[in-house]
C-alpha cells in the first residue's frame, strides 16, 4: 500500500475518534491519560497545559505512543513517535487560527494562542500502526507506515 492510502485510512480511522490515550513515562513508569489530538498530514497535534505532569514527563523523555480504539468494527490505530512542545508563537497561531483541533481551544485558553500555559504538543511518529481486533483474531497483519520509509 502506498504511503498516501496508509495515511488516508489512518486520518479516516483517527476522524472516527474523538479521544485516545496518550502515554508517556514518568522515570521508569509509565503513564496514560485520554487526550484529544489532531492529525496534520504525518504529525499529530496535543494541545495541553504547559505546566501538566504530561509536559513534564515529555520535557524529560519524548518517546510517546498514542493509541486510538475507534468504533464498532474495533480499529485500533496506534502512533509511536516523539513528542515535543513548540514553543515558536508564529507556529502556535497557524494552528489555532487554522482550526486543526475540531474544538474551541479558546474554552481552556482564553488569552489565546499567547496564554502563558497553552501548550501545543507535536508528536512526530516514527511508526504508525493500523489494524482491527477481526483481523487480529483472523491471523492478519497489522498496516504499518515507518518514517524510514518516506
Amino acid at each position: 500500500m502506498s504511503d498516501s492510502k496508509f495515511w488516508d485510512k489512518a486520518h479516516a480511522a483517527a476522524a472516527k475518534a474523538t479521544w485516545a490515550y496518550l502515554a508517556t513515562a514518568d522515570g521508569n513508569q509509565p503513564k496514560v491519560r485520554v487526550v484529544r489530538p489532531a492529525f496534520e498530514g504525518k504529525r499529530v497535534w496535543i494541545a495541553t497545559g504547559r505546566t501538566s505532569a504530561k509536559a513534564r514527563h515529555i520535557d524529560k523523555n519524548p518517546r510517546v505512543e498514542l493509541f486510538y480504539q475507534i468504533g464498532a468494527e474495533m480499529i485500533h490505530l496506534t502512533v509511536t513517535g516523539k513528542a515535543k512542545f513548540v514553543e515558536d508563537l508564529a507556529e502556535k497561531k497557524r494552528i489555532w487560527n487554522g482550526k486543526v483541533f475540531d474544538y474551541d481551544l479558546a474554552q481552556f485558553w482564553p488569552g489565546g494562542p499567547e496564554s502563558k500555559d497553552f501548550g501545543l504538543m507535536l508528536i512526530t511518529p516514527d511508526r504508525v500502526e493500523l489494524t482491527s481486533l477481526p483481523e487480529m483474531t483472523t491471523g492478519q497483519k497489522p498496516e504499518v507506515w515507518r518514517a524510514s520509509r518516506k
